[in-house]
């Protein structure tokens, strides 16, 4: 299996709007630069993967809306994977995910976490 050259966890949603936009502005300019670049929705975050949640979450300027941001983060190649046993405990359907969204079992996290050459924890 081939890991990420930059790994982003991330655990919050709109209760931490922040580190949110700095994970896949992150995200996207590793994309962007041709570095292959995955974030990894952990815990509350799960929720950012579900079809329409992402719209409602903008710090403001500089920084784009998250929404925009996990477009560009896909478009410029980035995956975006999700944690099922999270999305079980926080009540999220695989069928409410966005078609980007790839769900993982506990032991990806493990394997992709020890392979990957970087990561950037916001958790």
């Amino acid at each position: 299996m081939e890991y990420a050259d930059l790994l982003i966890t991330l655990a919050h949603h709109d209760n931490n709007p922040n580190n949110v936009t700095i994970a896949f502005t992150m995200g996207w300019k590793a994309a962007e630069k041709g570095h292959k670049a995955e974030i990894l929705l952990l815990s509350d975050a799960v929720h950012l993967a579900s079809q329409g949640f992402a719209d409602k979450i903008n710090i403001g300027e500089p920084f784009l809306p998250v929404q925009e941001l996990i477009e560009k983060f896909i478009s410029a190649g980035g995956t975006l994977k999700v944690c099922s046993a999270c999305m079980i405990h926080n009540g999220v359907k695989e069928e409410q995910l966005i078609d980007a969204a790839q769900v993982v079992s506990a032991d990806y996290v493990v394997d992709a976490l020890m392979g990957a050459k970087k990561s950037l924890q916001l958790n």
